[in-house]
């Protein structure tokens, strides 16, 4: 699982800095998270591949969040590009991406699917047999949601020495994989926990922004690998959160440790602080395993 982000800072676009965007890799899949002002330039910096982006999520309809999709969406075209592209968003994300593309006669020539979402409870987006993905009902100034994209449980790890010892044929190794027991070439019974060993632990990643302080999302992502969550404020500016509806790395902290999350990426910095690194200090005196995002920074789990 690799996460690089493209953008994590709150409000106006600056020189040095970029609104909130990040791509997701997981099992194959290069997921697009919300596509502020510059994504495409970031993508292009951070050598990503257009073509292997066919499903992006966008959590609420805030221009921070999402005034660069159409632009994306544009220059797929200009690039000729043939795959689907699926957009999942707030209700109203089909209208105005489609009157843009509408009054600049720049319609696709591939299949633009979108999805809007208006439900305030988790619901299922995508699915296929190695990854799920769901929302995360988060609360915010309008309809907003975090994603959480989680790893199917893989086939067990053969242990080929074992199975070539117990005289098993080649042609039974995935079946061997999926869990069964087989029999060997000698007419003997072979339990799969002789020659196989589990799997690696499913991954999971949740992203959490833009959000009030809610421990209502605390059960959803109970033990998620790892969580990134806004943290728009420094205590000192606690006052502001609220009334913003958003959240302060202490918050996000408290979150993190409720949730036994395994790590928390900090994000969603409001472009007032000229210095980052405090957001963590405050942080870590709540959750250890605490690191900001910053543009450009590429996290492997």
């Amino acid at each position: 699982m690799k996460l690089t982000i493209l953008g994590c800072y709150a409000a106006t676009p600056r020189s040095f800095t970029n609104p909130s965007s990040q791509v997701l890799e997981i099992n194959n899949h290069k997921f697009l998270i919300d596509c502020g002002e510059g994504t495409q330039v970031e993508l292009r910096r951070n050598k990503i591949k257009f073509s292997r982006i066919q499903h992006i999520f966008i959590s609420h309809l805030h221009g921070d969040h999402f005034y660069g999709l159409v632009g994306l969406i544009s220059t797929f075209r200009l690039l000729n590009r043939e795959t689907d592209l699926h957009v999942y968003g707030p209700k109203g994300i089909k209208e105005i991406i489609t009157l843009q593309l509408k009054l600049a006669n720049s319609w696709t020539n591939y299949q633009l699917y979108f999805h809007e979402l208006q439900s305030k409870e988790p619901e299922v987006l995508f699915e296929d047999e190695k990854v799920i993905v769901e929302t995360i009902p988060l609360k915010h100034r309008i309809y907003t949601n975090g994603f959480l994209f989680k790893e199917k449980p893989g086939q067990r790890k053969l242990l080929i020495n074992e199975a070539v010892n117990n005289n098993i044929d080649v042609s039974l190794y995935q079946s061997l994989k999926l869990g069964k027991d087989v029999v060997s070439e000698d007419g003997k019974v072979i339990t799969n926990d002789l020659v196989t060993a589990p799997p690696d632990p499913p991954k999971s990643y949740a992203y959490c922004s833009d959000t009030v302080f809610d421990t209502g999302i605390i059960e959803q992502i109970k033990d998620t690998t790892v969580l990134y969550h806004e943290s728009t404020f420094l205590e000192e500016n606690s006052d502001l959160a609220f009334p913003t509806k958003h959240s302060t790395a202490i918050q996000a902290a408290i979150i993190a440790r409720e949730a036994g999350v395994k790590k928390l990426i900090l994000g969603h910095f409001s472009t007032r602080y000229g210095d980052i690194s405090p957001f963590k200090a405050e942080a870590v005196t709540v959750f250890k395993n605490t690191d900001l995002a910053d543009d450009g920074k590429i996290f492997k789990f």
